[in-house]
C-alpha cells in the first residue's frame, strides 16, 4: 500500500476583479501599497489596474491604475465606496497607542500594506505564497513578549517554522492531531473564468494570446 503523502500543485496567480482593486483602493494611497494589500506583485496588479476604468461606459474616464497614482489619495475616495474604519497604523507603531480597538491580524496587514513591516520571515527571508489561499503564512511577533507594545522596533515577521522555534508552538494540540489525522492533501490548479469583454481587453493589452 503507498503511503501518505502531500501533493500540491501552485495555481497561477489569480486574476484580480475589479471589485478586487476597488477594495484594495479604498485602503491604501498607491498602485505599489494596493498591490501589497492584494498579496501579489506589482508587475501582476498592474495590468489589471489598467484594465478597468472608474466608468466602463465613459471611455475617457480614468482607469484605476491612474485614479490611484496620487500618493496622498487626494480625490481618490470620491470615486470609491465608503471608506471603512482602519488602524492609523503611523500612531500605533510610534506612540504605542490606538490598537485597541482593532484585531492583532488587522493591525498586521495594515502595517504590510503601509510598508511598516516587509512581507516575509524576519529569520530566515521566507515568502512563498500558500497555495490554499495565495498568502504568505506569517506570524506577528512581540519581540519583548507583550503583546501590547505595538512600537515598531518591537514587531517583526516570523514564519510558522521559526515562530515555533524561536517563540512558542502556534498551534494547540487539537490543531496537530487534526493535521496528522488527514496526511493525503491534494490541491489542483484552478482554471479562473473570464468574461468575454474582460478576455478582448486582456489581448488587446498583450496579456493573452
Amino acid at each position: 500500500m503507498p503511503p501518505n503523502f502531500l501533493f500540491l500543485v501552485m495555481p497561477a496567480p489569480k486574476p484580480l476583479t475589479k471589485e478586487d482593486i476597488l477594495r484594495a483602493m479604498r485602503f491604501t494611497k498607491s498602485n505599489r501599497a494596493a498591490a501589497r494589500y492584494l498579496g501579489c506583485s506589482y508587475q501582476h496588479y498592474k495590468p489589471f489596474a489598467k484594465l478597468f476604468r472608474i466608468d466602463e461606459a465613459d471611455p475617457n474616464s480614468p482607469t484605476l491604475f491612474d485614479a490611484h497614482k496620487n500618493q496622498s489619495g487626494k480625490g481618490i475616495p470620491k470615486f470609491l465606496p465608503n471608506r471603512r474604519k482602519e488602524p492609523n497604523v503611523k500612531l500605533i507603531v510610534e506612540t504605542g497607542t490606538g490598537w485597541e480597538s482593532f484585531t492583532p491580524e488587522k493591525i498586521k496587514s495594515r502595517l504590510i500594506a503601509e510598508g511598516y513591516l516587509k512581507e516575509e520571515c524576519y529569520a530566515c527571508g521566507f515568502c512563498e505564497r500558500r497555495v490554499t489561499d495565495y498568502k504568505i503564512p506569517l506570524l506577528l511577533n512581540f519581540k519583548d513578549g507583550n503583546k501590547f507594545n505595538y512600537i515598531l522596533s518591537n514587531l517583526e515577521l516570523l514564519c510558522y517554522n521559526h515562530y515555533f522555534l524561536l517563540v512558542a508552538d502556534p498551534l494547540t494540540p487539537d490543531q496537530v492531531r487534526h493535521i496528522e489525522d488527514n496526511t493525503e492533501v491534494k490541491a489542483v490548479a484552478h482554471e479562473w473564468d473570464l468574461d468575454e469583454a474582460a478576455i478582448e481587453n486582456m489581448k488587446a493589452l498583450g496579456l493573452l494570446d
